[in-house]
């Protein structure tokens, strides 16, 4: 033991013997024995009495016994420099350690108390003497071994799996980022050149007009780009009126081309009353190949600008990606939630093109310490299922908000509702609603597990037009890693 701990050896007071037999009553895996056994065990074990943040045992130690949890909890993790999650949280009412017929030879993590700690303990030596006195205990430690084999195995494949989206995630940064930024460079520079064609274009023109026509075209153009700044994009019904209007002004002054010229213009925001404004000593060939080269500026320009648009999206996928898998920081990192949910969100873009999604993230919200990977699996879970319930048409409400000492995360959306007969078993592994083929019945009970190995809950509230998952976390995650 790295700590000294206070020991109150074998019971031998009455009360307190009595005490302790009341409280192992109530410890479930224990449920259904005789008096005498329950005795046996409040007369054979050793009592143990200890603080939070106290260390129990050392990563790599001897284990030699058997800890009976009565009040209090403690967590177990593998080495703090290591990149494993909590491996085992003990709570009260639950049996660990060292159990009969178990091969387990050195204690596999760090045990640490997070709460003020009731247990009672049984040394390897009187196992035979606890199997001879109560039968039934083979069968229950055999029942935690496979629960304990089955918890760390799944807590083991949640991190390999966590690694490997990393490595994915660092792999497809680096490839996108390059090409990303080629486009991007281009696509820049493409606007840079558009200007010193518009300028040049002028230049060239002085070669035919006078020096007050040439002005009289540049004063034109300015002032039409500059009617047009800061305007909202017409919706179609509005590009495809104007887009008929130019047609008729063209049609009426013999300018070629037309099918070149209207859409572009009417798609930039230009109408005939820009048109009008022309310089009176345009013929209609100078007029005819004036619109059809500004067409053709607006629309390499228009080219250009959703070039630099999908490459700033890009890059934004990329931190987003980064963001959510948390990759080339530490295991446990100061997490903003609303943040991450936003980043979430921007995993799950694809499917939200005809969802609304509402937010109220109350100002000020303070970090929490957590393993971040993990819970925007959380909430990738919980954002899934409600996409599934309004099948990507609808409305999610997310909230997140500070109560006492927790901060609360809801997602909400406006679905049929779970049935009340199903209610009870969502987070049940492999127990789903969906469809055959569409889902194992793991990510809740997944996120679920998340939540509690942040000592936080989860639960759900579902009426007919509304379920509300709501997460709740400490705030102060002392010990829980």
């Amino acid at each position: 033991m790295s700590e000294s701990l206070i020991d109150q050896p074998v019971a031998t007071s009455r009360d307190r013997i009595a005490a302790l037999t009341e409280a192992l009553r109530k410890v479930a895996p224990l449920n259904g024995m005789t008096d005498e056994e329950y005795l046996w065990l409040a007369n054979n074990g050793t009592e143990r009495f200890v603080d939070a943040n106290t260390t129990l045992f050392q990563q790599g130690e001897p284990a030699d016994h058997m800890i009976i949890l009565l009040k209090g909890e403690v967590q177990v993790q593998r080495d703090r420099s290591g990149t494993s999650p909590v491996l085992f949280i003990g709570r009260a009412g639950q049996i660990t350690g060292l159990l009969p017929f178990s091969r387990m030879k050195t204690w596999g993590g760090l045990g640490v108390t997070t709460a003020p700690t009731w247990a009672v303990e049984y040394d390897r030596s009187i196992f035979p003497r606890m199997l001879a006195e109560i039968p039934s205990m083979t069968q229950r430690v055999v029942s935690i071994l496979l629960d304990r084999s089955r918890e760390v195995t799944r807590m083991e494949q949640q991190s390999e799996k966590l690694n490997a989206l990393g490595k994915l995630a660092g792999n497809l940064a680096h490839e996108l980022n390059n090409p990303a930024s080629a486009a991007q460079r281009a696509a820049s520079g493409m606007l840079q050149e558009l200007e010193v064609f518009g300028r040049e274009r002028f230049r060239l023109g002085s070669l035919c007009f006078e020096p007050e026509h040439v002005e009289a075209l540049r004063a034109w153009n300015d002032h039409m780009r500059r009617s047009l700044e800061g305007k909202p994009a017409l919706r179609p019904a509005e590009v495809a009126i104007r887009e008929e209007a130019l047609t008729h002004w063209l049609q009426e002054r013999q300018v070629p081309n037309i099918g070149h010229i209207a859409p572009e213009f009417a798609e930039a925001g230009i109408g005939p009353e820009h048109l009008a404004a022309l310089p009176d000593f345009l013929t209609p060939e100078s007029t005819a190949l004036l619109l059809s080269q500004h067409a053709s500026t607006l629309r390499a320009e228009r080219m250009a600008e959703a070039m630099l648009d999908s490459t700033a999206r890009i890059f934004d996928l990329i931190r987003a990606i980064k963001d959510y898998s948390y990759m080339d920081q530490a295991p446990i990192q100061d997490v903003d939630l609303p943040q991450s949910l936003e980043n979430t969100l921007a995993m799950l873009q694809s499917r939200l093109q005809h969802v609304v999604v509402e937010r109220s993230y109350e100002p000020n919200l303070p970090v929490i310490s957590a393993y971040g990977g993990e819970l925007n699996q959380v909430w990738t879970v919980l954002l899934e299922n409600a996409l599934d319930a309004i099948k990507n048409r609808g409305r999610i409400m997310l909230r997140v908000r500070r109560a006492s000492d927790l901060v609360l995360v809801e997602v909400e959306d406006d679905g049929p509702g779970i049935p009340k007969d199903q209610q009870g078993r969502i987070f049940e592994p492999f127990f789903t609603t969906k469809a055959p083929g569409h889902g194992l019945g793991l990510g809740l009970d997944t996120a679920l597990r998340i939540v509690r190995m942040h000592r936080g809950f989860l639960t759900v509230e579902s009426v007919p037009g509304k379920t509300c998952f709501q997460v709740g976390l400490p705030l102060q995650q002392t010990g829980a890693y």
